[in-house]
C-alpha cells in the first residue's frame, strides 16, 4: 500500500489540448516520487500516408496521370511525408522537453513510425513503463465526441496504470477522488494509489459501490414468461423467486457496504478518513449520475471487475465510464487485496454450530485453522460459514493422515475425567512438571483404551516405566 506511485511515466503527445494537458499531469504525478522519469511518445504513421496517396492516384486529373509525372510526384510526397513528419513529431516532443525541464524532471522523447494505438501499446508491452498518460481524445476530436479511437484501443490493450484526460487544456480539478470499489483485486490497488494521490494532493476521497438490486428481479420474471406450468413446479418458481428476492435485498446491499468498510479499513491505517456511498442501480448510470452531482477531480476503477474471467481485456462498467465520465479516469491494472482477516471482518459470518466446531480446535492452532477454512469459503465464493463447510475444508485441505491427527489433537484438547485412585497416584510427584507431563500420557493412554475416565492402570506405565 506504501509503494511508490510511479517511476516511469508514459505520455502520449501531440498538438491537442488534450496531450497538452496530459503532458501537465504526468508532470504532477511523476514530481511526487523521487527519480521519476518522463517519456514523451509520438507515432506517425508515413507508411500508411504513402498508401493512401497510392490508392488517391487514380482521381488525380490526367496531366497527372502521365508516368514521368505520376512518379516525380511520388518522390515529392514521399520526401514530404518523410521528412515532414518527423519534423513534426519532433516539435511535439520538444513541447514535452521544455514542460520537464522547467518541472525538474527528467525527460525521454520517443518518436516512432507507426499506428498511433499500435505504438503505444507495444511501448505499453516494453515493460519500460509503469504508467501511461494519454489524452480521451486528440486532434482530430469534433464536438459531441466522448472518446477517441486512439485511446479506446490503446486502453483496451494496456497492462498498465493508464491516465485518461478528459478535460482539454484545463488546469487539474480541485475536487475530491472518487474510487469504484467492487471487491476486485484491480479496484482495491487502484484504493491504494488514490489513497497516496489524496494525501499528496490534499484532496478528500471518496469510496462508491454500485448494484444493481433489479436485475435479478427482471431475470425471474422473464423466466416466469417462459416456464410451462409443470416446468414452473419442477423449478419450484415460487420458492426460488421469494428465497432469491429475500437474499438479493438483503444480500447485494451488505456485500457491497462490506467492500466500503474494509476499504475505509484500508484508509483509517493510513489516518485519512473517507466518505463512504452505496449507490443501488445499474453501476454505470448510478456511478456517472454520482460524478456529475459531485463534481470529482478524478475517477479511480479497476480495468476490470470481480466477476472478470482470464480472457477479459476492459470490464464493461470501466469501458462505459471511459466515455461518460465527465472528469479525468485513472484505470488501475495494479492489484491489491487486504488483508484476508480484515476483510472477514466485514463479508463473512460464521454460523452458531461453525463457531463451536472452532472451539473445539487447540488454542495454538485455532487462528491458522481459522485462516484456512477463510480462504477456502472465499475461493468459493461463500459469505457464511457453516459446520458442514468447517468440516468440507477441513477434509479438502488435509491429507488423510493429517486430518486423523487434528482429529487426535482437537480430542485431546477435551479433557477425560479423573478416578479419584488415579489422581493420588499422579499426587505421588512432587515435581509440578514431571505431573504434568504424565498427566497427558495417562490422558491418552484412557482415549485409546476408550474409557470414559483415567483409571490408575492408565497412570502407572508412566509412573514406573518397565
Amino acid at each position: 500500500m506504501e509503494t511508490p506511485l510511479y517511476r516511469r511515466v508514459l505520455v502520449a503527445l501531440d498538438s491537442s489540448p488534450y496531450a497538452g494537458r496530459a503532458l501537465t499531469q504526468g508532470v504532477a504525478v511523476a514530481s511526487l516520487t523521487e527519480g521519476a522519469v518522463i517519456t514523451g511518445l509520438h507515432a506517425f504513421a508515413a507508411k500508411l500516408h504513402d498508401l493512401r496517396f497510392r490508392q488517391m492516384e487514380g482521381g488525380l486529373p490526367e496531366q497527372y496521370r502521365q508516368e514521368e509525372v505520376l512518379e516525380d510526384q511520388r518522390q515529392t510526397h514521399d520526401t514530404l511525408i518523410s521528412k515532414g513528419l518527423t519534423l513534426i513529431s519532433d516539435s511535439y516532443l520538444a513541447v514535452g522537453q521544455r514542460v520537464c525541464q522547467e518541472a525538474g524532471i527528467p525527460y525521454q522523447p520517443l518518436s516512432v513510425e507507426g499506428k498511433n494505438y499500435a505504438v503505444l501499446s507495444q511501448a505499453v508491452a516494453s515493460g519500460g513503463h509503469d504508467l501511461l498518460v494519454m489524452g480521451a481524445q486528440g486532434v482530430g476530436a469534433v464536438p459531441g465526441e466522448q472518446l477517441g479511437g486512439v485511446c479506446a484501443r490503446t486502453v483496451r490493450r494496456t497492462s498498465i496504470d493508464t491516465l485518461v484526460v478528459k478535460q482539454p487544456g484545463e488546469t487539474a480539478a480541485t475536487g475530491p477522488i472518487v474510487v469504484a470499489l467492487d471487491g476486485s483485486a484491480h479496484a482495491y490497488g487502484g484504493l491504494c494509489t488514490a489513497l497516496q494521490l489524496g494525501r499528496h494532493w490534499q484532496r478528500p476521497v471518496i469510496l462508491v459501490a454500485a448494484y444493481d438490486p433489479h436485475y435479478h428481479y427482471v431475470v425471474f420474471n422473464n423466466i416466469a414468461q417462459v416456464l410451462s406450468t409443470e416446468g414452473a413446479q419442477v423449478f419450484k418458481f415460487e420458492e426460488q423467486e421469494k428465497l432469491h428476492e429475500e437474499i438479493i435485498d438483503s444480500g447485494l446491499a451488505k456485500i457491497y457496504q462490506a467492500h466500503l468498510d474494509a476499504g475505509a479499513s484500508m484508509a483509517r491505517e493510513q489516518g485519512i478518513e473517507v466518505e463512504c456511498v452505496l449507490l443501488a442501480g445499474k453501476p454505470t448510470v448510478s456511478i456517472a449520475r454520482f460524478l456529475h452531482e459531485r463534481t470529482p477531480s478524478l475517477l479511480v476503477l479497476g480495468k476490470i471487475g470481480i466477476h472478470a474471467d482470464a480472457a477479459l481485456d476492459i470490464g464493461w462498467v470501466t469501458e462505459n465510464l471511459l466515455r461518460l465520465a465527465p472528469c479525468d479516469l485513472l484505470i488501475s491494472c495494479r492489484t491489491h487485496l487486504p488483508e484476508l482477516d480484515r476483510l472477514a471482518r466485514f463479508t463473512t459470518s460464521w454460523s452458531v454450530e461453525a463457531e463451536a466446531r472452532m472451539e473445539r480446535v487447540p488454542v495454538f492452532v485455532r487462528q491458522m485453522a481459522r485462516m484456512a477454512i477463510l480462504r477456502y469459503a472465499a475461493d468459493r465464493g461463500h459469505t457464511v460459514i457453516t459446520e458442514r463447510l468447517v468440516e468440507e475444508a477441513t477434509a479438502a485441505l488435509m491429507p488423510a493422515h493429517a486430518h486423523q491427527t487434528m482429529a487426535a489433537v482437537v480430542q485431546a484438547a477435551e479433557r477425560l475425567p479423573w478416578s479419584r485412585a488415579a489422581l493420588a497416584m499422579l499426587a505421588t510427584l512432587a515435581d509440578e512438571a514431571l505431573q504434568a507431563n504424565v498427566r497427558l500420557r495417562a490422558e491418552k493412554a484412557a482415549r485409546q483404551a476408550q474409557a470414559a475416565e483415567v483409571m490408575p492402570a492408565h497412570v502407572a506405565p508412566f509412573l514406573h516405566p518397565q
